[in-house]
């Protein structure tokens, strides 16, 4: 497939690289750091970070729902959610241990790297790694996520209990508001800081949600960006190992098809190397978050290589990327992918991935204190 770089393609690429550009820049700018928020739940009982996902998720699930109700939001649910199944539970609690051995998930890796992070890089070939062995083992594991298949016709939980979305969607946003008014008068949405330039984060919250919604209504779906990263890591591969990549039946697969909201027909694409869909949304969106995480960085006087890293610290980062690119595809999908998309409309695989998440990041705190920062 090649791009027609007119109508629909020439969208979905600025629209893509438009919402990675501000999503780099304010994650940056207030260190909007998904892995810090259960980290430091769990190392610090400290819950500030994870209030600001909480009203994120509040936010995009009221501007979903309200974009749904309008008849803007095509396809719904977005694509490349699947049905649910207890493979998302275990790829979810691999997931959780890599993004606290990685120091940040696939997103915060990203845009600690376009500030700069050596560590970071080191992350990213590792979930580019993580990403292509999967490949090897793919059918083995497909096998299983269809043999642990919960349902197989519901994609959310509304469709599973037969309910309209509002059912069941606007009492879960209404219980998060009370949360979040609770946390307001309390002052514990706020924190005074001193650093220059600095975001607060319940702004930062504010802001992804919109971006979230900007790519649900131009690319069709929200943020994420990890098929690429199988994607990336199957061309690399492609220049070593040609014959061998193309035997692999993970990357000869078409995950992707559907027809975005301003296109006439579908289009689609897959992890194998190549210029397709997947392509098209998510390479922008990595190279905005990279670009947009620089300019934050430079504006503010903090762009700098760090190097001096201790080797302990490398080795945990690289683990930790591997865990991230091979568990992301055995979900399939990020956190950021199923906290900030999935589950503000409910899905299911996202509520089984959250639910091996958790355990999954408490257990990569304990590994962190004990062999990377005794």
């Amino acid at each position: 497939m090649t791009w027609d770089m007119t109508g629909p393609w020439l969208t979905i690429v600025l629209a893509s690289l438009s919402a990675g550009l501000t999503a780099g820049f304010v994650m940056h700018r207030s260190d909007f750091c998904v892995t810090a928020m259960f980290r430091d739940l769990f190392l610090f009982r400290d819950a500030y970070l994870l209030r600001m996902l909480v009203l994120l998720v509040v936010v995009s699930m009221l501007l979903f729902e309200l974009a749904r109700w309008s008849g803007r939001l095509t396809p719904y649910p977005f694509p490349l959610l699947g049905p649910p199944s207890a493979a998302s539970m275990v790829g979810g609690f691999l997931f959780g241990i890599g993004m606290v051995l990685a120091g940040g998930c696939v997103v915060g890796t990203l845009y600690k790297l376009g500030a700069g992070s050596v560590a970071s890089g080191v992350a990213f070939l590792g979930m580019l790694a993580g990403s292509a062995l999967y490949a090897e083992f793919h059918p083995v594991w497909s096998d299983f996520a269809k043999a642990a298949q919960i349902e197989a016709r519901a994609i959310t939980l509304p469709q599973w209990l037969g309910l309209p979305p509002s059912a069941l969607i606007l009492p879960a946003a209404a219980l998060g508001a009370v949360l979040l008014l609770r946390w307001y008068r309390a002052g514990a949405l706020t924190r005074i800081s001193h650093a220059a330039g600095h975001l607060p984060p319940w702004q930062a919250a504010l802001i992804l949600a919109g971006v979230g919604l900007f790519s649900y209504l131009l690319v069709g779906m929200p943020l994420g960006i990890t098929t690429s990263y199988a994607k990336l890591g199957a061309t690399i591969e492609t220049w070593l190992w040609p014959e061998h990549v193309a035997g692999l039946a993970y990357f000869s697969s078409q995950p992707l098809h559907y027809t975005p909201p301003l296109a006439d027909r579908p289009i689609q694409g897959g992890p194998g190397p190549g210029l397709d869909a997947i392509a098209a949304i998510q390479y922008p969106l990595i190279v905005g978050i990279l670009l947009g995480a620089c300019v934050s960085a430079v504006r503010v006087g903090e762009f700098r290589v760090r190097f001096g890293t201790p080797p302990r610290q490398l080795a945990s980062a690289l683990i930790g990327g591997i865990l991230l690119g091979l568990s992301a595809r055995m979900v399939p999908g990020c956190n950021i992918w199923h906290l900030w998309g999935g589950i503000p409309i409910l899905a299911l695989q996202s509520l089984l991935f959250v639910l091996g998440l958790v355990p999954g990041t408490w257990l990569g705190s304990r590994l962190l204190v004990r062999f990377v920062i005794r």
